[in-house]
């Protein structure tokens, strides 16, 4: 908790733009705080969290955005922190906000970094993403081209870079198939991506492999971060994200697996109580889809 108090000072107050909130993590680590509801014109496709880690030669971008105009909007917003260029832009996941602004980075001579299991993903569901973004952000998606990550790794990649250390790790699939986390030792600060959700409430697709997931957060969680900059949400601590992710996948695991091993069907699992979680965002919406979502998983297998 002391932890997050001195993020909560050093986060800057007022809104850079209506869209995203700048939080200080430690001199030249930053988050860009999207909004937790859905995606929107307002906000350009941005519901997500990203990262920004400012090197002596340039910055590393963490997640760039749903849209040309979203990516827009984040250079803009780094560009308030420092005058140096975008070097690198690391893609967390398949999500459209996690890439879809490759495009706008890449024309400013960025490379693009993904796991494989992420650059397939991306060509995977491409269309899917525009027609599903057409209609959440219409006119917002104006210039977007999908451009897919031009690097790839299987499970781990080290960059350095202007004298900053980062570890790049594929632990399996968790929100969507080729999530991977961001882990900074120096700083003990880890950049989850879709691992992690804080304050909203995370749907189980499209990955749709809880146990997986549950798995790959237990990983992420060996390193014992400090500081933990998830995908959707503030900044936070390894407390907070087991309770709003990790414990909630568990308890839906649990309570499905119950229900199939007495033999019960698929109206019982999603009128499972989940009141326990009814304190984050959009639980109301998407609750007992999650649940039909795993009780379909674990009858399968």
């Amino acid at each position: 908790m002391k932890k997050l108090l001195i993020i909560l000072i050093l986060s800057i107050s007022a809104n850079v733009n209506a869209q995203l909130k700048v939080e200080k993590i430690t001199n030249n680590v930053y988050a860009l705080v999207g909004e937790l509801s859905q995606r929107s014109p307002s906000n350009l496709g941005n519901n997500s969290t990203h990262g920004v880690i400012i090197t002596k030669n340039g910055v590393i971008l963490i997640d760039s955005g749903a849209s040309y105009l979203g990516a827009k909007e984040i250079y803009k917003t780094i560009k308030t922190l420092t005058n140096k260029p975008i070097t690198t832009v690391i893609n967390t996941g398949g999500q459209d906000h996690r890439w879809l602004g490759n495009d706008y980075f890449k024309k400013l001579g960025a490379r693009i970094i993904a796991s494989s299991k992420t650059r397939s993903d991306q060509i995977a569901r491409t269309d899917y993403h525009m027609k599903r973004l057409g209609t959440l952000i219409s006119s917002s998606l104006k210039g977007t081209k999908p451009v897919y990550a031009n690097e790839t790794f299987k499970q781990k990649k080290i960059l350095d870079i202007g004298g900053i250390h980062i570890e790049l790790y594929h632990f399996g699939a968790a929100h969507t198939v080729g999530d991977i986390v961001v882990w900074m030792p120096s700083k003990k600060i880890m950049f989850t991506g879709d691992v992690v959700f804080v304050q909203r409430a995370l749907g189980t697709g499209p990955a749709k492999n809880v146990k997986s997931w549950i798995q790959v957060f237990e990983k992420m969680a060996n390193f014992k971060p400090e500081y933990i900059i998830p995908g959707h949400g503030h900044v936070t601590d390894l407390a907070e994200a087991k309770k709003d992710t990790y414990d909630y996948l568990v308890f839906l695991h649990d309570k499905v697996s119950n229900i199939i091993e007495n033999d019960g069907d698929i109206s019982e699992a999603v009128n499972i109580d989940q009141s326990r979680f009814k304190y984050l965002k959009n639980f109301k919406g998407i609750s007992r889809k999650n649940a039909q979502n795993i009780f379909l998983q674990l009858e399968f297998e």
